[in-house]
């Protein structure tokens, strides 16, 4: 689909469910070949025809993706777009999906997107401080008179 029918389509998908930002959908769509393309890599294959990505894998290069391109600000990017669960991309795939701008084949469903991370784990945890115990230094004790 050429980027100016997609974004065309996806203008009609937010009037109509308007949970998730346009900017989250083309990122989505990016996401998608993100990860067909790790696919291939994965596989040594140059590969003509487009192998089906499950939720799962998408999910995983979502947040390869994510972190990749937004780092830090992972979270923050992907909540101003009103992503906030991995259910959340399951929805927005099966709206492009709707739309017919996404294929499915008959074992997808919403549920393969469901509970795979928290986003918390994923995008906020990675750029959090570890915590490291404090070593205490060890005193020698004071000797009396």
């Amino acid at each position: 689909m050429k980027e100016h029918n997609f974004l065309e389509v996806v203008d009609l998908i937010v009037k109509e469910d308007g949970r998730y930002a346009k900017g989250g959908y083309v990122f989505l769509k990016k996401a998608l070949d993100f990860t067909i393309k790790k696919e291939r890599k994965s596989q040594g294959k140059v590969v003509s025809k487009q192998r089906h990505v499950t939720g799962q894998e998408l999910l995983q290069g979502v947040r390869e993706y994510t972190l990749e391109q937004y780092g830090p600000m992972s979270y923050t990017v992907l909540s101003d777009w009103g992503i906030h669960s991995c259910e959340d991309i399951g929805e927005m795939v099966f709206n492009l999906i709707d739309y017919n701008v996404f294929s499915k084949n008959e074992q997808d469903s919403k549920e393969d997107f469901t509970s795979i991370y928290t986003f918390e784990e994923a995008f906020v945890k990675p750029f959090q401080p570890s915590r490291r115990r404090l070593k205490r230094p060890r005193y020698k004790p004071i000797e009396t008179l």
